[in-house]
């Protein structure tokens, strides 16, 4: 065999590797995402604020990083209005949570009460710290999404 007949076979190979990906890469493409995003809203006494996001992030948002950590939880963001809005339909802090599925959602937590106790050795002052937390909040309210196909 010549060097340009192995080319060329070497070549028709490759090719062919590619060619036979291409209905498993659509497959994978196509594969609906079974992530579940819920949307948590929280509505702080005035004056509370900064409080309450200083606790939220001391004593919930590790245990949200565990969570991530054990592939429950995809990802967590938060938010505040930039603007103020009416009392009404006024919020403070809306964190977003991508579960990995629905499942996964309303699954009980994968952090266990030794890692609990791990990520907050003195129990007493978390246990005081989540209450307060709770003191000043006004309401909270979770919104679980629907993904909506936009394309015809």
């Amino acid at each position: 065999m010549t060097d340009q007949s192995r080319i060329r076979l070497c070549a028709a190979i490759i090719a062919g590797l590619f060619l036979a990906s291409l209905p498993l890469a659509a497959q994978q493409a196509a594969a609906p995402d079974d992530s579940y995003t819920v949307e948590y809203y929280y509505k702080v006494r005035w004056g509370f604020a900064d409080e309450f996001i200083r606790l939220f992030r001391k004593n919930h948002f590790p245990i949200l990083q565990k969570e991530m950590e054990k592939g429950r939880i995809v990802s967590v963001t938060g938010v505040a209005p930039r603007y103020h809005m009416t009392e009404v339909d006024r919020w403070d802090y809306r964190v977003t949570i991508v579960f990995r599925s629905a499942a996964a959602a309303a699954a009980p937590s994968a952090v266990s009460a030794a890692e609990q106790r791990q990520l907050y050795p003195d129990q007493a002052t978390f246990a005081r710290e989540e209450q307060r937390r709770f003191e000043i909040l006004l309401a909270h309210w979770d919104l679980p999404l629907t993904r909506l196909a936009l394309s015809p």
